[in-house]
């Protein structure tokens, strides 16, 4: 009997999201990222102005303030646009993942609703340093780190919980 085109689709994606190895994989890049990327500064420059280097401060000076500046002129030109727009794609998520009950819309949501979180803290420090004139960039980059990953335990927790539960309630064939 010949498979047809949706059969084999479906053979080979796998939509059941929460049993996938590869939804894990990049729920923890993902983390990884965005703990270590504070507003686009990798964090390594933060740890390296801490002890004393002073081409990691100048770097980090520099991408602070440039990525700052970014992140302030598109939340001002453009923060409503896209709030509101990423606002309907997380809605229109949590419909269909939660009351359609689409397994793959859940995971989506669980993956872009933390990162709209931490894009929004990242304006919100963009503010900050702004507004401290980049007096206490090393600071204020390490609480943003810490909230960050505040964020990533809870969520990453909610996530491993939500996907058990639907593996148990599932189970292994569907």
């Amino acid at each position: 009997m010949p498979l047809d085109f949706f059969d084999l689709v479906t053979e080979v994606i796998d939509l059941r999201s929460f049993s996938n190895l590869w939804y894990w994989i990049v729920l923890a890049i993902l983390w990884s990222s965005m703990s270590h990327w504070t507003i686009g500064v990798p964090f390594h420059l933060v740890t390296r102005t801490r002890r004393g280097d002073a081409q990691a401060e100048i770097d980090m000076l520099v991408l602070a303030r440039m990525n700052a500046e970014r992140n302030v002129a598109y939340a001002e030109t453009s923060g409503t646009v896209a709030t509101a727009f990423s606002t309907f794609i997380l809605t229109g998520l949590a419909i269909t993942g939660w009351v359609y009950g689409v397994e793959f819309s859940q995971a989506i949501f669980l993956l872009l609703c933390p990162s709209m979180m931490v894009l929004g803290l990242g304006v919100w420090t963009s503010y900050r340093l702004r507004a401290d004139d980049y007096q206490h960039v090393p600071q204020i980059l390490r609480q943003h780190r810490t909230m960050v990953q505040m964020l990533g335990v809870v969520f990453i927790f909610i996530t491993a919980f939500w996907g058990m539960y639907q593996n148990v309630n599932v189970g292994p064939l569907g």
